[in-house]
């Protein structure tokens, strides 16, 4: 396509919008009732079983979308990103985070160089040093083990590691490798986060991670210096290079903060950070609790899901079809938000980090060529574990506006229970509200099947169920490494699947920059005041008033205060 032209221009997307008329005369309960229809809404790959029959779309609707992928060079896109083309324009830069999970073998090139070597590299320095840990060779100051371990980074240096060991916590595997550690993540600048990291940890057996790939992202490097502060406090400076290592790229910064460069692990421009959690932002934290094995499982799923993105057909091709089905119900049914439900406890942490992947990556306003857009793009996402959001929001996705939802479901539980007597496990109570939930939202309840239950006139509109909410339905067979990295690889290319397809780069975020930049400001205000009791200026009226009641109400605060760490 020309540089100018976007994909709302093109006879697929105009087809897509005209049908839309189509579709507003259906109802999912008749949808339903087309067997052939909804067999042929149903995909599995690798044990993964994905359902999305209760789409409110027809075969006619898919096989439009199909041509909206043509038209937007879908195909190629893939290739290209595979094949380490620069498709970042915006920072002249490859997207290669398939090959942080690639083989020992695989070939996956960026700027004429095939970047597995340095990947499985960077991953045997990890195994080696996290096993030197775990066993106790490596040691603290004072030669006592090192078993807590706290991870410094913000955003996907944080969100995308935290889901992880969140959904490892329970995986009896897991469990076995993690007796006796502890992984904490410290994110917030907020010094609360600080408190509760360090609260009942000692020094002497805690290693931290500091994840910062330039090692000066203004919160991480704070937090980075509090904890040097409480380590060398306690031990000596000395004592740093023993509890402190680095995943980054600046070994300059890193010698000169302290840590042994010898300690700190690469990973590369072509990793954005929200795409990071395969790399050692997240392999080097996990590895410390669950042993490298375990987080090899983990890359192994991810790359499994690689494979079937870039090579299956897209009529069985999940990432894909989960991409074209949620541009569908963005940009031309108008839903535009989107609530992940899983169905277990252990992924409570998977809605949070797909948040930041799915509006960082597609949270944007122009095409990749700068064109402002004229559709909507991007989805709101949020979302609760079941049965928990049932309680909470699932209220409004019932009677409320219309919410596309993800049901995901797991076969075999981390943690079954069964108990005598019961007429169902623990696991089936939860996984039965997995499968009415869906059949709910799609059938809803109508006046005449109320009237017939005898329900009072006037309470007849308030038990009312619309219906015809869409949603779909993934089903895993189990949750360990491997499943959990195939889960979140699905999430990863389904993203990029949307981002390629509305013509946009999902693989930028200068959204975060101007608050960063505004914050420089307040920053050296706040130090002025304090230092110098020099007064709030430069900023609109708002803003000063704002600014000058804070520091009056907290002008207790010394002009060059002690260092101060928090007790709890």
């Amino acid at each position: 396509m020309a540089s100018t032209s976007l994909i709302c221009d093109t006879q697929p997307w105009k087809d897509l919008k005209a049908h839309t008329e189509d579709i507003k005369k259906t109802h999912l309960r008749d949808l339903m009732n087309d067997k052939e229809r909804c067999e042929s809404m149903m995909v599995e790959f690798d044990g993964m079983f994905l359902d999305y029959s209760r789409q409110c779309a027809t075969l006619e609707t898919i096989d439009k979308l199909y041509k909206l992928a043509e038209a937007a060079s879908l195909k190629q896109q893939i290739n290209r990103m595979y094949s380490g083309e620069h498709i970042n324009s915006t920072e002249n830069r490859s997207v290669l985070h398939v090959a942080l999970r690639a083989p020992r073998d695989a070939v996956i090139n960026s700027d004429g160089k095939n970047v597995v070597p340095d990947v499985w590299n960077v991953l045997d320095k990890i195994k080696d040093f996290s096993e030197k840990v775990r066993n106790g060779s490596w040691v603290g100051a004072t030669g006592k083990p090192l078993k807590d371990v706290i991870a410094i980074g913000i955003g996907g240096s944080f969100l995308g590691p935290l889901f992880v060991h969140a959904a490892l916590q329970t995986d009896p595997e897991a469990v076995e490798f993690a007796k006796g550690r502890q992984l904490r993540f410290l994110a917030n600048v907020d010094p609360i986060d600080v408190a509760r990291n360090i609260a009942g940890l000692n020094p002497e057996t805690t290693l931290v991670v500091v994840v910062s790939k330039t090692f000066t992202t203004a919160e991480t490097m704070l937090n980075a210096r509090t904890l040097r502060e409480w380590i060398s406090s306690a031990l000596g400076p000395s004592a740093v290079a023993k509890h402190m290592v680095a995943v980054s790229t600046n070994l300059t910064l890193v010698e000169k903060f302290g840590i042994d460069p010898n300690n700190a692990f690469a990973f590369w421009d072509w990793v954005g950070g929200r795409y990071s959690v395969c790399s050692a932002v997240g392999v080097l934290p996990l590895s410390l609790q669950y042993g490298f094995s375990i987080v090899e499982k983990f890359l192994k799923g991810a790359s499994s899901i690689d494979e079937h993105f870039r090579s299956a057909p897209f009529e069985k091709n999940i990432p894909v079809l989960l991409g074209l089905l949620s541009v569908w119900n963005v940009s031309f049914l108008g839903y535009p938000a989107r609530a992940i439900l899983p169905y277990s406890q252990a992924l409570e942490k998977f809605a949070p980090h797909i948040q930041q992947v799915s509006m960082e990556s597609n949270g944007k306003g122009v095409s990749i060529d700068g064109v402002p857009l004229p559709y909507e793009a991007g989805e709101i996402d949020f979302g609760e574990p079941g049965t928990n959001g049932q309680h909470s929001f699932y209220q409004l996705i019932h009677q409320g506006r219309v919410i596309p939802c993800d049901f995901i479901g797991i076969v075999k539980s981390q943690q079954p229970v069964y108990l005598k007597g019961e007429v169902v496990s623990n696991h089936d109570e939860l996984m039965s509200n997995f499968f009415a939930q869906p059949d709910a939202l799609a059938y809803g309840k109508t006046a005449e099947q109320l009237l017939k239950e005898n329900v009072s006139q006037h309470l007849i509109p308030h038990k009312t169920f619309s219906g015809n909410r869409p949603s779909l339905s993934l089903l895993l067979p189990s949750l360990n490494a491997y499943n959990i990295g195939q889960l979140l690889a699905s999430y990863e290319h389904r993203v990029t699947v949307e981002g390629f397809v509305w013509g946009i780069n999902s693989f930028d975020q200068w959204g975060v920059e101007l608050g960063k930049s505004l914050a420089t400001q307040v920053r050296k205000q706040l130090n002025a005041s304090r230092t110098k009791s020099e007064p709030v200026e430069g900023f609109n009226f708002s803003t000063t008033t704002l600014l000058t009641r804070y520091l009056q109400a907290s002008s207790d605060i010394p002009a060059e205060p002690p260092t101060l760490l928090p007790r709890i």
